[in-house]
């Protein structure tokens, strides 16, 4: 059995340093998508079609890691990868300093977890009618396969609660601005830890936004 080792191979875009923020170009990958929005006086914790995304998204991925792992020619093995989510404003500019509790239905959201390039559109289809019939779920049929190529970026770790992040987040826009770059795309947050169980002081995400000159 081959085995990947997919945090590995892309240890530069999901393991970067916290001490400094890095330009780095995100070549086309490949994931299992999902769009939604935060309704208003939601956050995403508390959100119950946020949460039957997620509950759809990961049925759908682990389904595909064992399928990949069981099947009789050129069985593989890989990690399950990070969740990762794309934000942003409907109708707005992205503006770092607002608080989870001023969401409103401008808010939009594409979740996401990357798959290795043997994953194909036959074997995602099988893996959803698994994840279907083992446990139904509308969200299922909103998932996609889809290749995404982020390009120039600028990115960092953030470490800590998700509250502190516009300091961070506001330590990216003054390097980009510093070096001649512009932000472009959707804001994109890594999620390395799991909120629910972590030590928030210690929880790692990296942050990441799309720039051009």
């Amino acid at each position: 059995m081959t085995t990947l080792d997919l945090r590995k191979q892309w240890k530069h875009l999901y393991a970067p340093s916290a001490k400094k923020v890095a330009l780095v170009d995100v070549p086309e990958l490949k994931f299992v998508m999902i769009d939604g929005r935060i309704e208003p006086g939601e956050a995403p914790g508390t959100s119950p079609g946020f949460e039957e995304a997620m509950g759809a998204l990961y049925s759908a991925v682990y389904t595909l890691k064992f399928m990949s792992k069981l099947r009789k020619e050129d069985p593989i093995d890989y990690p399950v990868m990070a969740l990762e989510g794309l934000w942003w404003v409907a109708g707005a500019e992205f503006d770092p300093a607002i608080a989870w509790e001023t969401f409103t239905d401008k808010w939009v959201y594409t979740m996401m977890i990357m798959q290795p390039d043997h994953i194909t559109p036959a074997m995602f289809a099988e893996a959803v009618a698994q994840a279907a019939k083992k446990k139904p779920n509308p969200a299922l049929a909103r998932l996609r396969l889809e290749a995404f190529r982020e390009g120039l970026c600028v990115q960092t770790m953030h470490i800590g609660p998700y509250a502190t992040e516009p300091a961070t987040i506001e330590r990216m826009h003054r390097w980009a601005a510093e070096n001649g770059y512009r932000l472009t795309g959707k804001h994109h947050e890594i999620y390395l830890g799991d909120p629910r169980r972590a030590d928030p002081a210690k929880l790692k995400t990296v942050l990441r936004h799309g720039v051009g000159r």
